[in-house]
């Protein structure tokens, strides 16, 4: 629901094979933010069968969902789950039992997405810096490593994020803004991006310090959207020069785990 783009959704909508797929929108992140709420509706509700649920408000509104949670988010085609605050939001969540639903619906192959909050949460662990210093926040623990977004946009994350990896923790992938990571289980599948340029990066630790490598990535605009349809089994595009931009912190240890890159290139 980028305000001036729908590249990104458009991508994630592609990956379901239904005339109109069932869309429901998680805005815990917000506070259930009403402006949030429409914005989901005006860009989903044309398409699809949208929804929402709100834990904060009473009052739901059209097509808002009040009792059986489980059983309508397990129905669904596609999970949106908006930005905001992350903690706040894995605290709502884990007080609903919506924790342990998101991963059955994970299980069940539900296509699962979000900006910011809305990507940080799948991961083993991801920097928030909703309020305050940026801290290690640990997510639903669907795809095994770290995550860090707004990493252009928000510069004093670079930072902290390799401070982060290089003191333990996961290694994994950070993102510019207009970027998203496309993972099929836990293999990434590739990197898109909605803006010209933007890119994402795999951030590991190593006994010399940690080490940022640019990944290839897929712009979604004029034709290159074309050179995203899905790679042929076993291709794979090569990463870009390495960058080793923080020495190894004492005591720190290399916990990244291994993944099958295949990012497409523009």
């Amino acid at each position: 629901m980028e305000r001036d783009s729908t590249l990104l959704d458009d991508y994630v909508l592609s990956l379901i094979e239904r005339p109109r797929p069932r869309v429901c929108f998680l805005p815990t992140a917000s506070g259930d933010a009403d402006h949030y709420v429409v914005r989901f509706y005006r860009r989903f509700s044309a398409a699809c069968e949208a929804s929402h649920i709100s834990l904060f408000r009473r009052d739901q509104g059209t097509g808002g969902v009040e009792a059986d949670l489980a059983p309508h988010l397990l129905a669904q085609d596609l999970i949106y789950v908006g930005g905001g605050n992350v903690v706040s939001m894995l605290g709502a969540w884990r007080a609903h039992d919506l924790d342990e639903v998101l991963r059955c619906a994970w299980r069940r192959g539900v296509v699962l997405c979000g900006p910011s909050a809305g990507s940080l949460c799948w991961f083993t662990e991801a920097l928030s810096a909703f309020h305050g210093r940026p801290r290690a926040v640990r997510g639903l623990e669907l795809l095994p490593f770290s995550n860090c977004v707004h990493y252009d946009g928000e510069p004093e994350r670079r930072a902290q994020y390799h401070r982060l990896v290089a003191d333990g923790m996961l290694g994994g992938f950070a993102v510019e803004d207009g970027v998203a990571l496309h993972f099929r289980r836990t293999r990434l599948r590739r990197v898109v991006s909605s803006r010209p340029g933007a890119c994402a990066y795999r951030v590991e630790p190593t006994p010399e310090g940690v080490v940022e490598t640019r990944l290839a990535t897929c712009y979604l605009g004029a034709d290159g959207g074309r050179a995203c349809e899905p790679a042929a089994a076993g291709a794979q595009s090569p990463p870009q020069k390495s960058r080793r931009l923080s020495p190894k912190r004492s005591g720190s240890r290399p916990t990244s785990r291994p993944v099958e890159a295949q990012p497409m290139g523009a």
